[in-house]
């Protein structure tokens, strides 16, 4: 199978565990745990994928820097091919705080190169080597995204699958009306019930699968400790729970979700199917401090699976 294309942003995650509550100005307040990472959504599917012995190539920008080395050098360890990563003096590596408890968490991030990334930066002979192309990060990848519909139709014309999460909107504008006419070069896509809702402009992700229903897009909409849900080819809405686990920290979940979703969807496994074991990587990833220091290889998932009901 040709290797999963990642295009995405690089950035290092500082990770605090076990907070109780937000910081206020003027105050301060003590984490339980701290653990310093790999991050960004799109590092972290690349790795989940890899977990799962997907082969994997990464394009993306980083710093010349401590952090940009850093995250680099995870890729490479993780098996990841990264000729396609491209280090620049003028750069600093994106760093992102999260501040998380077991059930959700919160962000702030200093984008850095995140935003450095263009369409064009990913050539023709980078999509003849691969056969799916996933994108993450839509919002915060802002170089990448006015060529991205051109992008995906190119990877399309080469014969690859394509992919896109779209992640949080920090603007929170959402509504972006070329949106449709990119997702109709989208194969499955992958947002969290509130992006869902914001860009569809709907108010529950359920409706939300139907303003998005196009007659080609497979939409998933990951609804954190509730499970996922998609249309079946009848249109009714499948649902699938998340799986029991003791969570840790769901930092990077949805993008492990995606890992394992995509996975099971490049080898044909019914829809069904392909929920859960988005669902299964994404509940497992939640055990460890970190987006990837948990994330499950293909045996965890299986035994996971046949151990459920």
């Amino acid at each position: 199978m040709k290797p999963v294309l990642v295009a995405g942003e690089i950035n290092v995650d500082l990770v605090f565990s076990g907070c109780a509550t937000l910081p206020a100005f003027g105050r301060e307040m003590l984490a339980e745990g701290f653990r310093q990472g790999p991050g960004s959504s799109s590092m972290i599917c690349a790795m989940g994928l890899a977990r799962l012995g997907e082969p994997v190539a990464f394009a993306g920008r980083a710093g010349r820097d401590a952090w940009g080395d850093a995250c680099v050098a995870a890729l490479r360890e993780a098996g990841i091919d990264v000729v396609a990563v491209r280090q620049e003096e003028a750069l600093r590596t994106g760093v992102t705080v999260a501040l998380s408890a077991a059930h959700d968490r919160a962000l702030v991030t200093y984008p850095g190169a995140v935003a450095a990334l263009r369409a064009e930066d990913v050539g023709d002979d980078l999509l003849a080597r691969a056969g799916h192309l996933h994108v993450s990060s839509y919002y915060l990848q802002a170089a990448l995204r006015p060529g991205l519909r051109e992008l995906f139709a190119r990877a399309r014309r080469a014969g690859l699958t394509t992919s896109l999460d779209p992640g949080f909107d920090p603007a929170q504008c959402w509504r972006d009306e070329g949106f449709a006419a990119l997702l109709e070069q989208v194969d499955v896509f992958l947002p969290n019930a509130l992006e869902a809702c914001a860009i569809s402009g709907e108010d529950t992700p359920a409706r939300a699968l139907h303003a998005f229903a196009n007659g080609r897009t497979r939409t998933v909409v990951k609804c954190g400790g509730e499970g996922c849900i998609a249309l079946d080819e009848e249109g009714r809405t499948l649902a699938v729970p998340a799986f029991p686990v003791v969570a840790v920290d769901s930092t990077g979940a949805g993008d492990s979700f995606d890992a394992g979703f995509l996975h099971a969807w490049r080898r044909a496994l019914p829809l069904r199917e392909c929920l859960r074991w988005g669902s299964a990587c994404g509940s497992l990833s939640t055990r460890g401090l970190g987006g990837t220091a948990c994330q499950p290889g293909e045996a965890d998932v299986r035994h996971l699976l046949a151990a459920a009901p």
